[in-house]
């Protein structure tokens, strides 16, 4: 019920997917209520803060990109924000000397290894989770995204594409007692032969390799060592989506349910659900405390670059 840090500053180092650039990103200790905060060391002419939140998301077509009023971005945050939200973290501050969070092999499962490395820390303020009250749902161009009322995190999902090693696939977990990262954490990112031969004519997925991918043909998933799981896709459209929706700046406490869901859809749902105050509730303890803080406030307040 407490809120959580880490204990020390560890880092990492690995290729950005889009950039093909050699990024290293560090993951300090933050006060209570800090929140996610990435820190852009390399920019130093403007503000280089960029909270973790729903309203600073910037781009969703090929990643989740967060950025702050002044136009300084933070790009490929799901993987990141989802080992967060697994192992329970409240509070860091991740500096970052690049444009995106390094691919690593494309799963959750090295962001678990670093906040492992650093120890967690229990802090002396309760947690406050965001409860859904109300169904609330986005429908667009074949995909669908559900929030509704649940006593537990409870993430499910289903995919469809026309594929031998796919088809169709469906999951669900409930994040508790740490099977994030028994469950959930090494499923890799995927995508098709002939979208990364697309997407690096257009100056993008530079990085990308069999290293830090799931990478099918027409027929045949092309990685040597094959699938982690049978169920790997729809494993790490979850994934995905407990990052995405962690941008909320608070544990949810309700049940997602995404069809053929992206980071788009799943940005869209968390606007749908602060559309409206009846939507949720903020509690500590089961007792209701306050509506959703103001994320613009927030942010504003993260400017002075706090650290624990």
């Amino acid at each position: 019920m407490f809120q959580n840090t880490i204990q020390t500053k560890t880092t990492l180092s690995g290729v950005g997917l889009h950039t093909g650039e050699q990024i290293t990103l560090s993951l300090l200790p933050a006060l209570e209520n800090t929140g996610i905060v990435f820190v852009r060391t390399d920019i130093k002419d403007k503000d280089n803060t960029v909270p973790a939140l729903w309203n600073n998301v910037s781009d969703t077509q090929l990643c989740t990109v967060i950025a702050n009023k002044d136009g300084v971005s933070v790009g490929t945050v799901e993987h990141l924000m989802s080992a967060l939200r697994g192992c329970n973290i409240d509070n860091a501050i991740i500096e970052i000397d690049g444009p995106e969070v390094p691919i690593m092999d494309g799963s959750a499962m090295p962001f678990v290894d670093l906040i492992r490395r650093a120890g967690l820390q229990k802090q002396n303020v309760l947690r406050c989770v965001i409860r859904i009250l109300k169904e609330v749902s986005v429908e667009k161009d074949g995909k669908r995204v559900t929030l509704r009322p649940e006593n537990a995190s409870v993430f499910g999902g289903e995919i469809e594409f026309d594929h031998p090693d796919i088809g169709c696939q469906s999951y669900q977990t409930t994040l508790l007692n740490g099977n994030f990262v028994h469950d959930i954490a090494d499923c890799r990112t995927f995508g098709f032969l002939h979208e990364v031969e697309w997407m690096r004519s257009q100056g993008l997925a530079r990085g990308g390799s069999l290293d830090n991918a799931i990478v099918l043909d027409r027929e045949h998933v092309m990685n040597p060592e094959g699938l982690r799981r049978e169920d790997e896709f729809i494993r790490h459209k979850l994934l995905d989506a407990i990052g995405d929706l962690y941008l909320a700046g608070r544990q949810i406490v309700g049940a997602y349910d995404g069809i053929k869901a992206g980071h788009a859809i799943n940005n869209d749902i968390l606007h749908a659900l602060f559309a409206d105050k009846e939507n949720y509730e903020i509690i500590e303890h089961l007792h209701v405390i306050a509506p959703l803080f103001d994320a613009q406030s927030a942010a504003e307040k993260t400017e002075q670059k706090i650290y624990a």
